[in-house]
């Protein structure tokens, strides 16, 4: 009985495994035609969709490390010592001056003059970039000019080495220096800056705040770029967000080969510190100037000996009855375009059969001629195309004895007249008239521009003076009053006017059309 019972358990539990094994291998072939349907259904409607593929991860980490260390060696830090002597400003003994800010961007001092203070040793931190095994060095010329004594430390070396200026360039800002070593030292290799592009990646090393052999990373976000402010007309910067601090100034920025397409010189910064934007001057410029310091000690540009609006609109020609061309705003005095009879307000149009579009253009072809040499320059004056011949001069003795006002300690009047185009302005006193170079009665002084306003639009700003108006001379408050009364809505205005830039003033167009 025990035997009958066993063998009926074991027949049971075959019987069990038998339909286990049944339904498993049902479902698997359940689940296999499924599958093989889904796939065939994603044949059918995308049967010609290429899968994705992950690309391999960039290592810009690895590439970023060996640029860092192929190029760190040849960064320099560079301490300056320097005689200084402070200036306290006098104030006037009535009280505050309601024109202060005017005097301080015409003259960089206050109206009541300067008090001499004491000298004192200033000390400052740079950068540079060894160019040469032989110790030639290429750094900013801020860096080291006013310097007395030029200190040079290299990578891991403890050693400080005493640095000579070879020659600077205040246009671009650049200086050469040289050490003398024992022994040659590692350099960088100079990149072509035309060959980079917005979005590239860029790395920058120096010493900001003292802080030797930094690397930041970053891309340069704009290139030609100009800054304004009274900075030269052969200043036009890569832009770049790579952190430039304090101290960077004079080190290289570098390209994802290794080679330095700029200079880096300024930032743009609200506290003083990095901000996101900074500014390098390119290593094609950078070339053109180290090769003439090394060479002779001086940079040597051609000038036709003009002053001329870099970027007039096209409001602004069609006054002048041009399309296109750069319009001269001054004509220095004893200059080679004085001597060929070209007159402010002529518009410069080719030099020797190049066509000028801009500022930028009309430098390029220009500054690059030797001295000397004479070309033809075609111009329209009085809506007509003519021509002459100048013979270019030497930028430096061209502009050698420009303007440079000062003295003086008298307040103008402040009563002011409402101008139409949103300033208010005032007739000028024989005081600021001498400051700024003028006769009284050669223009007329902006004390405000409206918010939102013609003048604001156009670029006018407070300290302006104006000197024409719709190429109609101004002489006082009343011209300009008497001229715009008869400007109906949706005229051409172009007004003539004298602007601090930099440390003197200088002649601009500022155009637009009447709303």
């Amino acid at each position: 009985m025990r035997q009958l019972l066993q063998t009926i358990q074991k027949r049971k539990a075959v019987s069990t495994i038998a339909i286990l094994l049944t339904l498993a291998i049902g479902i698997m072939i359940g689940t296999l035609i499924s599958r093989g349907v889904r796939a065939a259904q994603g044949q059918e409607q995308g049967a010609d969709v290429q899968a994705l593929n992950l690309p391999s991860p960039v290592e810009l980490s690895t590439v970023f490390s060996r640029i860092s260390s192929d190029v760190s060696p040849a960064v320099v830090n560079i301490n300056t010592e320097s005689t200084v002597q402070s200036r306290r400003p006098r104030r006037d003994p009535q009280g505050e001056d309601p024109f202060g800010q005017f005097f301080d961007r015409f003259f960089d001092f206050g109206p009541f003059g300067q008090q001499q203070q004491p000298e004192f040793r200033q000390r400052s931190l740079g950068s540079g970039v060894i160019v040469d095994a032989e110790g030639y060095i290429l750094t900013n010329a801020h860096v080291v000019s006013r310097a007395d004594k030029i200190n040079i430390k290299l990578l891991n070396d403890e050693e400080l080495y005493e640095a000579r200026i070879i020659g600077t360039d205040e246009e671009t800002d650049l200086a050469v220096i040289k050490i003398d070593p024992d022994r040659p030292l590692p350099f960088a290799k100079i990149g072509n800056s035309d060959g980079t592009g917005v979005g590239d990646w860029v790395l920058a090393i120096g010493s900001p705040f003292g802080l030797e052999e930094t690397v930041t990373a970053g891309i340069i976000s704009a290139k030609g770029r100009d800054l304004g402010r009274g900075s030269s007309s052969f200043q036009r910067f890569i832009q770049t967000d790579a952190a430039i601090n304090p101290g960077n100034s004079g080190g290289p920025l570098v390209n994802m080969h290794g080679e330095v397409i700029g200079i880096n010189t300024a930032i743009a910064t609200g506290t003083g510190s990095y901000a996101g934007v900074g500014f390098a001057l390119p290593s094609n410029v950078a070339v053109d100037v180290y090769n003439q310091l090394v060479q002779s000690g001086r940079v040597t540009r051609g000038s036709l000996g003009i002053m001329f609006q870099p970027d007039p609109s096209p409001v602004l020609l069609r006054t002048f009855g041009a399309e296109s061309g750069v319009v001269i705003t001054g004509i220095q005095p004893g200059g080679p375009a004085e001597a060929a009879g070209l007159r402010q307000g002529d518009v410069i149009i080719s030099v020797d059969g190049q066509v000028v579009e801009d500022g930028d253009g009309l430098i390029a072809i220009v500054a690059g001629t030797p001295v000397d040499r004479p070309v033809v320059v075609r111009y329209i004056r009085d809506r007509e195309e003519q021509e002459t011949t100048v013979v270019i001069g030497d930028r430096t003795e061209v502009f050698a004895g420009r303007l440079n006002p000062g003295g003086g300690s008298d307040q103008p009047s402040t009563e002011d007249t409402e101008a139409r185009f949103g300033i208010s302005i005032q007739n000028i006193t024989p005081e600021i008239a001498s400051r700024l170079g003028i006769e009284p009665d050669e223009g007329v002084l902006v004390t405000s521009v409206d918010n939102d306003s013609f003048a604001e639009e156009i670029g006018m700003q407070r300290g302006d003076v104006i000197q024409q108006l719709n190429h109609q001379p101004v002489n006082r408050v009343q011209d300009v009053l008497q001229i715009q009364r008869g400007l109906a809505p949706q005229s051409d205005v172009v007004f003539m006017v004298l602007r601090a830039q930099g440390s003197q003033p200088v002649t601009l167009y500022l155009a637009g059309t009447l709303p």
